[in-house]
């Protein structure tokens, strides 16, 4: 790799993304390619911190890959693998285990919820993925990693742990930065525009799923919570307005300034039918690509294998000297 600054991301394989997870995450991934180093996984390991069937997990993950694809991530351009067919993961992560604090952990809020939400399975990995989150970024000694709002608290633990490491064993690791887009960096819920649109809810209008046909998004467009106000425009106490107009910016371009002008006078059927249109329009190319690469599982295992040797490879290196420095015996 050349000098450019390193990117890390991993997106869980749990089907296919919500509109959240594109507009938040994964559309801003493709532009980075070409500004910085980018490695980008699909982190089935963190996957099985809750139950899984195998098969769907399987069917899952071949599923991210090909979506991060057709997202744009180019396997030429940026190294894109499976995280369980990278090994040094697993073997950094044992090691960031042993200089992780269990109070550390214990405050986690995405382990208090999961727990909660899991009751009968509240397993030490689920605990403990923190950690292998670090190691995740660390076995690259990645400059930025893109966040939402929610994973800052875990960027910030893997910047301790590393910062607790280098004053043990002397400077090695890179601190990693956040790397946090602001615009649409949160799509919430058509149903209740207070939560984070989440594939979870047991609303199934809530979640635009990026997959879905264009009359599946109109129709669940047209059901959105909006207000009884019936003027289009951005302020506080709207939030489902708000909330659309984000969306409608998000796949347009378009400000909110213009799309108040757009719509000025106009009923909340008439934005709600337009959002749909331009979020399905905008999705199209993406679900073509997709059904093309799903077809083509020669080619999807071809690029998921070469990533997995790039990523071995680079990892590799920055292992075998984490574990130098904790004093284990060189393997050759």
């Amino acid at each position: 790799m050349d000098d450019k600054k390193l990117i890390f991301s991993a997106i869980q394989p749990t089907g296919t993304f919500t509109l959240g997870n594109y507009i938040g995450a994964v559309r801003n991934w493709s532009p980075l390619q070409d500004e910085y180093n980018c490695i980008y996984c699909v982190a089935d390991m963190h996957a099985i911190t809750v139950k899984q069937e195998p098969a769907k997990l399987r069917q899952n993950s071949l599923a991210a890959y090909a979506l991060l694809m057709a997202c744009g991530i180019d396997p030429q351009k940026s190294i894109l693998f499976i995280q369980s067919h990278a090994p040094t993961h697993a073997l950094l992560n044992w090691v960031l285990c042993c200089n992780t604090q269990f109070g550390e952990l214990s405050r986690m809020t995405q382990f208090k919820d999961k727990s909660q939400k899991h009751p009968d399975d509240v397993n030490a990995g689920l605990f403990t993925y923190p950690s292998l989150m670090a190691a995740d970024i660390l076995a690259y000694n990645a400059d930025f990693v893109p966040v939402g709002v929610d994973q800052k608290q875990h960027l910030e633990l893997a910047r301790n742990i590393a910062q607790r490491f280098n004053q043990r064993y002397g400077d090695f690791f890179t601190l990693p930065e956040p790397y946090i887009i602001e615009v649409g960096a949160k799509v919430m819920s058509l149903q209740d525009p207070t939560k984070k649109m989440s594939k979870s809810d047991e609303n199934p209008n809530a979640c635009i799923l990026i997959l879905d046909d264009k009359d599946t998004i109109i129709r669940k467009f047209k059901r959105a919570v909006t207000d009884s106000e019936a003027v289009i425009a951005y302020r506080e106490g709207k939030d489902g307005i708000n909330n659309l107009m984000s969306i409608y910016s998000a796949v347009t371009g378009k400000d909110y300034a213009s799309i108040e002008s757009e719509f000025a006078g106009k009923g909340y059927g008439d934005f709600k039918i337009a959002v749909g249109e331009a979020v399905a329009d905008h999705l199209e190319p993406i679900r073509t690509e997709f059904d093309r690469l799903i077809s083509d599982k020669a080619y999807l295992k071809q690029c998921y294998t070469e990533g997995a040797e790039k990523a071995l490879r680079y990892s590799q290196r920055i292992v075998s000297k984490v574990y130098h420095k904790v004093g284990f015996v060189d393997r050759t």
